[in-house]
């Protein structure tokens, strides 16, 4: 994978969440209106706090929608770890014309949210996949 350039502001939401966090921070992007943190492997319980304390308290500073996953070098759990909110039950990564392609099932009752309004929650997923790993689509059934 390419390295990331960040812009200033991007620096400063990645140093301020880290600061009050405590936890460190692989990667920062806007998708969709929300910001997305990737922490790294073993940081996700310091940067949500305690029922999701922490994370409340930035939300409120930003005045925009967080979301915060946990990166892994495993392509399957880091699809996993996107949608760990909606119970994932499986990842499983397949070809698909020239790319590849992620189908993460969850729970029934989770796959309308899993998706998002309008299939928010896909784009963002698949922001993420796509620069971090090969895959270049992905799905939730």
């Amino acid at each position: 994978m390419p390295e990331r350039v960040f812009d200033t502001e991007t620096l400063g939401r990645i140093r301020l969440f880290e600061e009050r966090t405590g936890a460190r921070v692989k990667d920062c992007l806007e998708a969709e209106g929300k910001i997305v943190y990737l922490v790294e492997p073993g940081e996700i319980r310091k940067a949500v706090g305690p029922g999701g304390a922490i994370i409340d308290r930035l939300k409120d500073g930003f005045k925009r929608e967080l979301q915060v996953v946990e990166y892994s070098d495993d392509e399957a759990a880091l699809a996993r770890n996107i949608f760990f909110a909606f119970g994932p039950r499986s990842v499983e990564i397949s070809a698909k014309g020239n790319g590849r392609h992620a189908t993460v099932t969850v729970d029934p009752a989770w796959k309308a949210r899993a998706i998002g309004k309008a299939g928010k929650n896909l784009r963002i997923a698949r922001a993420i996949l796509l620069r971090h790993t090969t895959i270049d689509s992905v799905s939730v059934a």
